[in-house]
């Protein structure tokens, strides 16, 4: 037999795969909503490349507070660098959007496209392998952590004691799946 070759879809997988096959058991509204999200997904992930090229290139947009025009202003503003991999281990990295640190002072900003409410804690864990990684005392240093979505900017400045705690956390957890691995060897 002589199959047909779709060399475009090589490397990629459908919305409803044979793989992820709970699609069996969706209603016609439950289909229409996942294939939507995945679909916001995509936009995101064009967002996203497009926010870093134009932060890694400097080009300011227009003064709106369309989410995406303040994140990238504010980045090209603060001098962040851009889709930055924070690692500790090959169980606890992470990349953030864009990031900064001078003069004892951390910034971490987070480009939200969708609508799903999201949580501070997710760029807290940034601020936590940041100061692992370069070995950064969060009492010593200032942190600002800001989440853009929905035309809005969330600002947090995390409290020292936070940050040390999701520190511990990920040693903690690191250390138990080191030894797990181990022994499993």
């Amino acid at each position: 037999m002589n199959f047909v070759k779709h060399l475009n879809l090589e490397g990629l997988h459908a919305p409803f795969s044979p793989s992820q096959s709970s699609w069996l058991r969706y209603d016609d509204e439950k289909a229409l909503e996942v294939y939507s999200n995945k679909k916001a997904a995509e936009v995101g992930t064009r967002l996203h490349a497009w926010a870093k090229e134009t932060i890694d290139l400097g080009i300011k947009q227009p003064k709106s507070k369309k989410t995406i025009y303040a994140y990238v202003n504010d980045a090209i503003g603060f001098k962040m660098d851009t889709e930055v991999v924070l690692y500790y281990s090959d169980y606890f990295f992470g990349t953030a959007d864009a990031i900064s640190f001078r003069d004892n002072f951390l910034r971490i900003h987070d480009l939200k496209t969708g609508v799903t409410k999201v949580h501070i804690e997710q760029l807290e864990i940034y601020a936590a392998l940041f100061c692992l990684e370069y070995r950064v005392k969060p009492n010593e240093i200032q942190i600002e952590l800001r989440i853009y979505q929905n035309d809005g900017v969330l600002v947090h400045n995390p409290e020292p004691e936070d940050i040390y705690e999701i520190m511990d956390k990920i040693v903690h957890l690191n250390k138990l799946l080191e030894k797990a691995n181990y022994e499993e060897e």
